[in-house]
């Protein structure tokens, strides 16, 4: 029909001519077809009823069927004038274009209708299935095909055989299998068996046994009477190092945080609904029992901070802009959270390797702080026996002291033994009952590149312009071997050369000695070549070595021999006086390590001489002149 009136209204603009009354007769009846055609016959009867308009489709006279063609189309009757038959070319072509917008608009809809249709037909076909899923979901539950498969395999792996952790069968069980610590674990588990228990710090070279120390300590004190801990008291362990934390609290597993809608980190029923969701850390867990964070001088400050309000409130406090304390739909322990805090009553036990004066000061005045020392050799080899009891393996004579040459640190002396047990395993497959032996662990100790740690060893006899010194670094004690060349030179233009890698305040030290020798001998420095060595470079961060750098330079001068097997340390004051220096402790044990037999400290710092000392002898020096005399040989 479209297509037809489209010729037609074409064929009429491209060729009109005034129309005859019988064309008029054919265009008229022409539009009527179009009419039917468009409406229907049915419907185009029922609509010239209504619009009283049927007479006059049906009349022998143009004008009236005209006038009921504007009715028809026009879809008004109150049309009653009949037009003029020269007034009916005009009247035709208005009907036309409205008959074409009707025609063009009801194409329109219709395919629009379609579309709306299609669009309805595939939505509900959508809800349908929406339905469906939901239906199965209420019927089965959350799992599908996906979740169960994983399911499944959670429960292959958590039926399989777990491996054995070398960690759990050599960890300390018992304060007396934390070896070489004795004094401090006792005051580790005074400040613990109280009944307010203090927090701690843990000072101590690595691999010496301060978490295992920590977590034997809990498990000890648990069983006293009348224990401040419960018997589930928690043990909470984390290093300092990885403890990540967002400034804005969105996330921090330390003292917890607050899962705002706004970041979908809360419960769904409960984002849905705007309600925040407190999600606690590390402290709420450890509560009644104890925190231990490993390397806790490394922690970030502010959160540091936030720590130790923690541990003098006792609770951690929340916030959120969303939280409405007037919503009735806050579940209750929410509110509680918010308005009352959560208990973190807990010890804080921190362990470091760093030197106290490099942590937090407001950390160290709320806590007590024990010193774990270094290990000596007979503690490293009842560590290795110890271990391969253990074990349930036997070695060879000597093991112990082997890998006792080569170790400072239990940690470590426990993997060597480990790789030597791993190998005489691979050697004797099926075996159950083996045996270590001296070569196996050489082997181990050549695969892992591993010498001697201490490779300063003094000897018996003299030298001259020879003595060893004390160092120490972090926690560790060290033998400084300290050489000195005198040479005549030109008067008043001598030089006195030092190494550049020793450090300024070791090259004061030698000024220092210019002047306190001058006051002994009456030799002006200034009159020869000097030449002081540390040999193999090493570096001396403080004034301990000005005893050691005078008296090797004395000696040299006046070519008078020192003994070989005796280490000195003290800063040297310009009248001789021999001055208080740090680390007295890890510096006698150097020495020991590396077969002194007589250190000299000063006078100042007898008081920190440990007690029970073997092995070696400790005296007091005040000035130059006593610890020359007991240096020189005889």
């Amino acid at each position: 029909m479209q297509s037809f009136l489209k010729k037609f209204l074409t064929s009429k603009e491209n060729d009109y001519e005034e129309p005859s009354p019988d064309q008029l007769k054919h265009e008229v009846d022409a539009l009527y077809v179009v009419l039917s055609n468009f409406y229907g016959t049915d419907k185009l009867i029922l609509k010239a009823s209504k619009l009283e308009a049927l007479e006059l489709m049906h009349s022998g006279d143009l004008g009236k069927r005209v006038l009921g063609l504007q009715k028809l189309v026009n879809d008004d009757p109150t049309h009653k004038d009949v037009p003029q038959i020269e007034e009916i070319p005009k009247i035709l072509r208005n009907l036309e274009e409205h008959i074409a917008e009707i025609v063009a608009k009801r194409s329109v809809e219709e395919r629009l209708n379609q579309a709306v249709a299609e669009k309805m037909q595939e939505r509900h076909e959508e809800y349908i299935k929406e339905i469906k899923t939901q239906v199965l979901k209420e019927l089965g539950g959350p799992e599908n095909a996906q979740t169960l498969k994983k399911l499944a395999l959670w429960e292959k792996m958590n039926a399989a055989k777990p491996l054995s952790s070398a960690l759990n069968v050599l960890r300390p069980k018992t304060p007396e299998e934390i070896v070489g610590q004795s004094s401090a674990m006792r005051a580790l588990l005074a400040k613990l068996a109280t009944p307010f228990p203090q927090h701690i710090i843990i000072y101590g070279p690595p691999g010496v046994g301060k978490t295992s120390a920590a977590r034997v300590a809990l498990e000890t004190v648990k069983k006293i009477p009348d224990s401040p801990f419960p018997p589930d008291a928690p043990f909470i362990e984390v290093d300092g190092t990885t403890l990540r934390w967002d400034p804005r609290d969105i996330t921090n597993p330390l003292l917890g945080s607050v899962h705002d809608p706004i970041y979908q980190g809360a419960k769904r029923d409960l984002a849905d609904t705007g309600i925040p969701e407190p999600k606690l850390g590390l402290v709420s867990d450890a509560h009644t029992g104890i925190l231990f964070i490993d390397e806790i001088g490394e922690m970030d400050p502010i959160l540091l901070n936030k720590l130790l309000k923690v541990m003098e409130d006792k609770r951690v406090f929340f916030e959120s802009s969303y939280y409405d304390p007037y919503n009735n739909q806050i579940p209750l322990y929410i509110k509680k959270i918010f308005e009352e805090g959560v208990p973190a009553d807990f010890v804080l036990i921190g362990a470091t390797t760093r030197d106290p004066s490099e942590l937090n000061p407001a950390l160290r005045s709320r806590c007590a702080e024990v010193y774990f020392m270094p290990l000596e050799p007979m503690h490293i080899a009842e560590i290795v026996r110890q271990s391969a009891k253990k074990l349930n393996v036997q070695l060879e004579e000597d093991i112990p002291n082997i890998i006792s040459e080569y170790v400072i640190e239990g940690r470590k002396a426990n993997n060597i033994l480990l790789d030597a047990y791993g190998l005489a395993k691979f050697k004797n497959p099926g075996n159950k009952n083996i045996v270590i032996t001296k070569e196996e662990v050489r082997e181990v100790l050549r695969s892992a590149r591993l010498t001697p740690y201490d490779q300063q060893k003094a000897k018996a006899g003299q030298d001259i312009g020879r003595i060893l010194g004390l160092g120490v670094s972090g926690f560790l004690g060290s033998v400084l071997e300290i050489e000195v060349k005198v040479f005549p030179g030109l008067a008043g233009k001598g030089n006195i050369r030092f190494n550049e890698t020793a450090g300024s305040m070791a090259r004061d030290a030698v000024f220092n000695a210019a002047a306190v020798i001058r006051s002994l001998t009456g030799e002006d420095l200034r009159n020869f070549d000097i030449h002081v060595n540390v040999v193999g470079g090493g570096r001396i961060d403080g004034p301990s070595a000005g005893l050691a750098t005078t008296m090797a330079i004395y000696s040299a001068l006046k070519n008078k021999p020192l003994k070989n097997d005796i280490a000195v340390t003290g800063e040297i004051s310009i009248q001789g006086k021999v001055k208080p220096v740090g680390g007295i402790y890890e510096k006698i044990f150097g020495a020991k390590q590396a077969g002194v037999k007589t250190v000299l400290i000063p006078g100042e710092n007898l008081a920190e001489v440990p007690t029970g000392l073997k092995g070696i002898e400790v005296i007091a020096v005040n000035d130059i002149k006593d610890a020359l005399e007991l240096a020189q040989a005889k």
